[in-house]
């Protein structure tokens, strides 16, 4: 591959990014008290970030596709360090709060644009690869990221570690500046093709199967603590045990469906992996209590899951090859809407029924996804057909 050096610098990004989007889950309760506000309104700042990345985003790329795309990532790394600076002086929560939506605009552009750098960067056949990369540093943030940074956050506080953040992300901002060349589309790109983009019907199914599968796993995901404590009656020490492996799981996932995306194709990719999602999450439902099996299944689940999504980010890549950043930041925007589906289905379900039926409406989520890939599979052949037929 080439310019492996600079995906897994864009990689640390990625990571760095997600570690600042996650790690209020780690330290909600430090920023509550130092703040004096309820640990509800702290949560804000989770929300803040991931609305000002799914509404803001997209429409800040649209309005500089024709700029250089080196100089757009530059800028967006750089407001995202000083967001993380800011943090440091800021003792008011409404302060904080306008951080976060500077570190979620900033942040989640930076990912998107990344994305679509790194597929400049390499051969086409290793795009998939490159995406899967710095999915892999995204995904890495939740399982190192967050307890790395919350064990440091006792250390050095919670501000402390926004600095320290920001100071490590000076790394890939240099590396952007010295080794990534000026991208910019060779033909302009006007609004007028951006909406007709947003049009496509293909994109409309394809998010749709992102907020889905996404929705899904968030149902499970965000409350897997509860549900495995009583599915097994574990304790916090073998819960974290679990999550680890989650992680690495998830961080697996990405590469495997990095490669898996170049070698059998996106649409092979995803159907596979949304299959191997319902069926596991389904295992999950009737499995009982027994750990080894539990766990067997949540680390399949975690690898299919994460593996739909470098090849769902390619399917997107492909679908508009003259300017992906406009359809992997719908899709990026959408990822961050299936979160709060998926969270807000979850509790829920919680609220009116029992714990332990989350892997059902789980499953049932990603079904969703799934019919929404054959109706998009269909579609392309119908589309397909029509095209010959005019042809001939």
């Amino acid at each position: 591959m080439k310019n492996k050096t600079v995906i897994y610098l864009l990689a640390l990004a990625a990571f760095l990014i997600g570690t600042i989007e996650y790690i209020i889950t780690g330290i909600i309760q430090m920023i509550a008290t130092d703040l004096s506000v309820s640990t509800s309104v702290a949560g804000l700042l989770v929300t803040s970030f991931a609305l000002s990345a799914a509404i803001g985003a997209p429409i800040v790329i649209a309005l500089t596709i024709n700029f250089d795309r080196k100089k757009i990532l530059l800028s967006m790394l750089i407001i995202f360090i000083l967001s993380n600076f800011i943090t440091f002086f800021s003792h008011s929560f409404e302060m904080i709060l306008f951080t976060r939506i500077l570190q979620g605009l900033s942040g989640g552009i930076a990912i998107v644009v990344a994305m679509a750098v790194a597929t400049r960067l390499v051969e086409n056949e290793k795009r998939g690869s490159a995406i899967g990369i710095i999915l892999m540093g995204l995904s890495s943030s939740l399982v190192f990221g967050v307890p790395l940074g919350t064990f440091l956050s006792e250390i050095i506080g919670w501000r402390g570690l926004f600095v320290l953040i920001g100071l490590i992300t000076i790394i890939p901002l240099l590396a952007v500046y010295r080794l990534v060349p000026p991208i910019k589309e060779q033909e302009p790109v006007t609004i007028g093709l951006q909406l007709s983009i947003l049009k496509d019907k293909r994109i409309v199914f394809a998010v749709a199967v992102t907020l889905f599968y996404v929705g899904g796993y968030s149902t499970l995901f965000t409350y897997l603590t509860p549900f495995l404590q009583a599915s097994a009656n574990l304790t916090i020490a073998e819960i974290s045990g679990i999550l680890l492996l989650a992680g690495i799981c998830s961080f697996i996932g990405s590469s495997i469906g990095g490669v898996a995306a170049d070698k059998k194709g996106p649409r092979f990719t995803i159907f596979t992996g949304l299959i191997l999602q319902i069926l596991m999450l389904l295992s999950l439902a009737i499995i009982g209590g027994n750990l080894v099996g539990i766990i067997a299944v949540i680390m399949i689940w975690m690898i299919a899951t994460w593996s739909t999504s470098p090849a769902q980010q390619l399917y997107l890549v492909t679908l508009v090859p003259k300017s992906p950043d406009i359809a992997l930041s719908v899709n990026t925007s959408f990822i961050q809407f299936g979160f709060a589906l998926g969270s807000g289905l979850g509790g829920l379900v919680i609220m009116d029924t029992s714990v332990l039926n989350l892997s059902w409406v789980s499953a049932g989520t990603v079904v969703f996804a799934l019919l929404m890939t054959f109706i998009l599979v269909a579609f392309e052949r119908i589309s397909s057909s029509k095209t010959l037929m005019e042809k001939c």
